[in-house]
């Protein structure tokens, strides 16, 4: 009864005439000139409304529900980058059925994006970034093939942050360098922030940087998040949980980053 009550009430909110009156307003306010080219979100609060609806993994199929469409959103707003905080290294210590079934979502809509009509409209390259040998090998195997069925694309890039930690992506990044060092390939005068910008799980993309990072469901922090990458991001945080997030809070998240002035440690 309450999980009723709950989702039909946010179906009523989204499709009331003021809220789309007030959308139609955001979006006016918002300078289709200066829209961040990449977006990190930490899709914060599946698991809280889960328990509020009496089943965790309801909250996360919810979660995983409203990832295509603000996807969508983003695309037709022209974000050229997504970066998703998904799955993080410490979330395989939650109970073990919860795991699984994440997992098995998880291998679900990567095969679904791949063969999602706006990922080939808007040439889309799909790619998992994070400790990927931790995963089920099956869950690796749908990877792969969201992977190569948009590899040649490069107008949009969605990053799936997936057994990812922000620290242990660094920790590789060194790794990597550390090994050409050895091998005699570069000396270690020449390590700079660009050599580690080139070894980090973002060096395909055209802006590895994130512009904007969205946190939902209240929580204010980064959460081993792109912790490089994310030195000069603008940081938003909003109080609604992840499934419940609409095309309003995005558009807000974007007008308060447009309001803001970037001075990068200047």
């Amino acid at each position: 009864m309450l999980k009723k009550l709950i989702l039909k009430g946010y179906k009523f909110t989204n499709n009331f005439i003021g809220f789309k009156i007030y959308e139609k307003l955001l979006e006016m306010e918002i300078d289709k000139n200066k829209i961040p080219k990449h977006i990190g979100i930490i899709m914060d609060g599946n698991r809280r409304l889960g328990q509020i609806l009496g089943n965790k993994i309801e909250g996360h199929k919810l979660g995983a529900k409203k990832v295509k469409e603000v996807l969508r959103w983003c695309l037709e707003l022209g974000v050229k980058v997504v970066t998703l905080y998904s799955f993080s290294i410490e979330n395989f210590n939650r109970p073990k059925d919860e795991v699984e079934a994440l997992m098995n979502l998880f291998k679900e809509k990567f095969y679904e994006a791949a063969e999602n009509r706006d990922i080939h409209k808007y040439k889309v390259r799909i790619k998992a970034i994070g400790r990927l040998d931790l995963l089920p090998e099956d869950v690796r195997e749908a990877i792969r093939y969201a992977e190569e069925k948009t590899k040649h694309y490069s107008n949009y890039y969605i990053n799936v942050a997936i057994a990812y930690g922000g620290q242990q992506e660094i920790v590789d990044a060194v790794k990597k360098i550390a090994e050409k060092v050895k091998r005699g390939e570069i000396e270690p005068e020449e390590i700079n922030k660009e050599l580690i910008d080139k070894h980090l799980y973002t060096a395909h993309l055209p802006y590895p940087y994130p512009d904007l990072i969205i946190r939902t469901s209240g929580e204010e922090r980064i959460s081993n998040f792109l912790i490089w990458q994310s030195s000069y991001s603008e940081l938003y945080f909003c109080d609604v949980y992840w499934p419940l997030f609409r095309r309003i809070d995005l558009l807000r998240a974007i007008r308060e980053y447009q309001r803001r002035e970037r001075r990068f440690g200047r």
